[in-house]
């Protein structure tokens, strides 16, 4: 069976055109597709918005963190960013495998190719609910903190506290909630797309076992 050589994908149309059932299992895998891809960009696109508040609390910190032997200083002597760099790192990996992921369907040779074909499919969505998963467990480990504060508990305890200039807790503190609340929401979103993957490639290889048994000898 694995020596089988797949159809072109100009023989499964051809067949398709004179067989119901092949026209059929050919619009579910083009409806799956589609379906995937929307996924995919749902996953960027939320992948992007962590990396950007997410980067941009860093970088209001790093602009305004107290200056060695400042007697004066807006953030609290013991302060952990390693939640928040969490956050960017996770919606990093994410990012980068979304858009291998988006250049992936649109190269014809790597989607007629299994073996390449088989490892993307699953390694991609695979990795990004890995690192979501990382991102959050780690995120919520630390911040469980009674002693050390986080961006999260130190912008929104002063979040009514009005700021003309950076840091502005209020908009520090939303960005903090956006940053894990959609990393949260990113772990289903990932899991269906890993069990798309798995369904979208199993009818992909029904099509091509089919055209393979209708051109076999035996069945002529």
């Amino acid at each position: 069976m694995s020596s089988e050589k797949a159809p072109s994908t100009s023989e499964i149309f051809e067949d398709a055109s004179r067989d119901k059932h092949l026209q059929n299992k050919l619009r579910t895998v083009r409806i799956l597709d589609s379906v995937q891809t929307a996924i995919t960009l749902l996953g960027l696109l939320m992948g992007l918005t962590v990396l950007g508040v997410s980067a941009n609390t860093l970088s209001v910190y790093d602009s305004t963190k107290p200056l060695p032997g400042s007697f004066l200083s807006l953030w609290p002597q013991e302060f952990n960013i390693r939640p928040t760099v969490a956050l960017v790192a996770g919606s990093a990996i994410i990012t980068v495998l979304h858009m291998v992921a988006l250049v992936f369907a649109k190269v014809q040779f790597l989607r007629t190719t299994s073996t390449v074909q088989v490892s993307l499919s699953f390694a991609l969505p695979f990795f990004s609910l890995v690192a979501a998963l990382i991102a959050v467990i780690f995120f919520y480990s630390v911040n469980a903190s009674d002693s050390v504060d986080t961006f999260l508990s130190w912008t929104c305890r002063w979040r009514a506290i009005p700021m003309w200039t950076q840091p502005n807790w209020g908009t520090l503190c939303k960005q903090s909630k956006a940053g894990i609340y959609l990393s949260i929401l990113l772990i289903p979103v990932e899991a269906g797309a890993l069990a798309l993957s798995g369904w979208l490639l199993k009818e992909r290889n029904y099509v091509e076992r089919y055209v393979n048994a209708r051109k076999s000898p035996a069945l002529s």
